[in-house]
């Protein structure tokens, strides 16, 4: 079933033209990926097709009575609201009885309130809808939804936002960038969530893993064309390695041609007959053909970096704290050449004050920092670079330097710097304010880059950055021969850079863990396995205490046989995976499923699940009191 046909669409501002007749078209049940460079128009393509904006030329259709939800780099929230209000704004009885409902609760006194309330939601039966609302709720950290909208940070209006969309289950669902502002767990938890659900999707993401994961299609837009995939990242990567092997011996042919051609019009006599404006015609289309291949040049930067000396940056019983919250609790750390430290921590950790004491911004409570004296700091902020008003691309770098010392003596200009960093001459003459979210943070990153640092601090460096920019970043992270720190919820980005992760759980306790971001998780997985393990054996033993008089006791019983001591070791991981299946169809069961049986079919399940899972605690609980 269509949802959505798209029908030689074009946009442009000005003289610069962001796409031209593109189409394309999503059916029910599909996940689907846009991707693109920056500044080729993503944003203002889901704008078009959220009905905010409209195309210059084109058409766009959707089928009959289809709702369509969008989640806009723009919260869009009233910010005179609470987020009770702005969650629950959709004009739908649904709606309205669970905004009622949750008014009532406010108000527990008034008893007539809460029972109308109570019976409207009976009426409805929406009891299931308001409890998935909830769990949304939670997982992104919204509890207290009394508070007013206009006193939350940025990061919570998004996820404001977010929850919005995603509790109003729309019939397809516009994201653009919906991990930005989310912790590791949130993204995680979207993640899983997306997979499951039976919502169609069209989303903007530079997430891999979230491209992986949830998307089983995905749409390129490529200097103008549209191409697309029907497979996850993996197969998309495949098949765009594949094209562009066959352009390339294409426009190997191009060039061949084009430099005898180039050579022609250099010898042309000044008189021209119709015949050689034909061939003038033709070189010109030969270069556009060949210009293409040029317009995929990564980026690419051969600093000039000073020499680390053999004492970089050293903490010594560090400890910060703001107010009665404890932040650092007698960190002591010494910074090796090369280090490659991920930092994560949910926010409000001292991920922040750990950059700050480090680059000396701040001073420590306790303890000291100590910087080594050929340390070059290069400190890659969430906040972005500030420009004035009218400033052009090019005056930005030429603030800092109109010439750039590269390795082995060379030099480069301000503008063939630009050039290195995707921003052609032309662009180059733009005024910053008209960037796209992506080229800005693209030209920070130069900006930081280009003062030669052999320490990078890269605080959220992929927000807002496109796949391919990423990619080319990542290549030259590898290469950089000083040392990094990087704190992202970039998953993907973490374990191609990060060798050990720097763990802030809050209240002061820092852990290092060695490995790159999925050894962390698998660590964490383990942690908690242990963890379950141990609450297990608490109660047992708490079962067990006022029994103690009618159960034999150890000693009477004996040690656990081979047999039983084998069922009690295989009865955590089962207990493990029952737990896991439990969430999956809880999951799938708040899904919205509109099929009678399969619905059915899922509850016998669940049900069927969760006396297993009893019966397994309690076998283990009885087996741990011998074991």
């Amino acid at each position: 079933m269509n949802y959505l046909s798209v029908e030689n669409i074009s946009k442009s501002f000005g003289a610069r033209v962001l796409f031209e007749n593109v189409s394309f078209g999503i059916d029910k049940g599909q996940k689907v990926a846009l991707v693109a460079k920056n500044g080729t128009g993503k944003s203002s393509l889901l704008k078009i097709l959220s009905g905010q904006d409209t195309p210059d030329d084109g058409n766009v259709v959707y089928r009959n009575d289809i709702r369509v939800s969008f989640l806009s780099q723009e919260h869009g929230l009233d910010e005179s609201q609470t987020i009770l209000e702005n969650i629950f704004s959709a004009s739908n009885e649904m709606m309205d009885a669970i905004r009622g409902y949750e008014l009532a609760l406010e108000n527990a006194h008034d008893h007539e309130q809460l029972q109308r309330a109570n019976d409207k939601m009976d009426r409805l039966n929406a009891w299931e809808y308001e409890t998935k609302a909830k769990q949304i709720l939670g997982e992104l950290d919204l509890n207290d939804l009394s508070l007013s909208v206009d006193t939350l940070s940025g990061g919570q209006k998004r996820r404001i936002a977010l929850a919005k969309v995603l509790i109003e289950e729309p019939d397809l669902l516009l994201l653009d960038e919906p991990t930005n502002h989310l912790d590791l767990d949130m993204i995680e938890w979207l993640e899983e969530y997306l997979e499951r659900s039976t919502l169609s999707l069209l989303m903007v993401t530079h997430d891999r893993y979230f491209l992986e994961r949830v998307c089983n299609e995905i749409l390129e837009m490529d200097n103008g064309v549209m191409y697309r995939y029907k497979g996850n990242f993996s197969y998309f990567l495949e098949k765009k390695a594949e094209r562009h092997e066959n352009e390339a011996v294409t426009t190997e042919k191009a060039q061949n041609l084009l430099k005898k051609e180039l050579d022609w019009m250099r010898r042309q006599p000044k008189a021209r007959t119709t015949k050689s404006k034909s061939r003038v015609e033709s070189y010109h289309d030969l270069k556009n053909d060949t210009q293409r291949i040029k317009d995929d040049d990564k980026l690419s930067l051969e600093i000039n970096m000073e020499r680390l000396g053999s004492k970089i940056v050293e903490l010594h019983k560090v400890k910060k704290s703001f107010g009665d919250k404890l932040l650092i609790d007698g960190l002591t750390y010494y910074f090796k050449r090369r280090e490659r430290m991920g930092v994560v921590g949910k926010n409000g950790t001292g991920k922040s004050t750990f950059l700050n004491l480090i680059t000396e911004k701040i001073e420590p409570d306790g303890g000291k920092v100590v910087v080594g004296e050929t340390v070059q700091f290069g400190y890659y902020t969430q906040s972005g670079m500030s420009f004035k008003p009218g400033q052009k691309v090019i005056d930005a770098v030429r603030d800092i330097a109109d010439v750039i010392p590269l390795k082995k003596g060379q030099k480069i200009t301000a503008e063939q710097l630009l050039e290195r960093f995707m921003f052609p001459r032309k662009q180059q003459q733009d005024f910053i304010e008209k960037l796209s979210g992506g080229e800005k943070k693209r030209l920070h990153l130069l900006t930081v880059l280009m003062k030669n640092p052999n320490f990078l601090i890269l605080d959220e460096p992929t927000n807002d950055l496109d796949i391919f920019t990423l990619q080319a970043l990542e290549d030259y992270l590898q290469q950089f021969p000083g040392c990094l720190i990087v704190v992202t919820h970039d998953r993907y980005f973490m374990d191609k850079l990060v060798d050990h992760i720097l763990v802030f759980r809050g209240e002061g306790k820092i852990k290092d863990i060695i490995g790159n971001y999925s050894d962390f998780r698998d660590y964490e997985q383990q942690q908690n396995k242990e963890d379950r393990a141990e609450e297990l054996k608490e109660k047992a033993i708490a079962k067990a205490q006022p029994k103690a008089q009618t159960k034999p006791d150890k000693a009477s019983k004996g040690k656990l046989s081979f047999k039983e001591k084998y069922e009690f070791e295989q009865l955590s991981e089962q207990i493990e995976k029952l737990e896991k299946r439990k969430e999956e169809l809880e999951t799938e069961m708040n899904s919205g499923i509109e099929d009678h049986e399969k619905l059915m079919k899922v509850s016998d399940e669940l049900g069927e699940v969760v006396k297993e899972l009893t019966e397994k605690e309690d076998r283990w609980l009885e087996l741990s009191e011998f074991a």
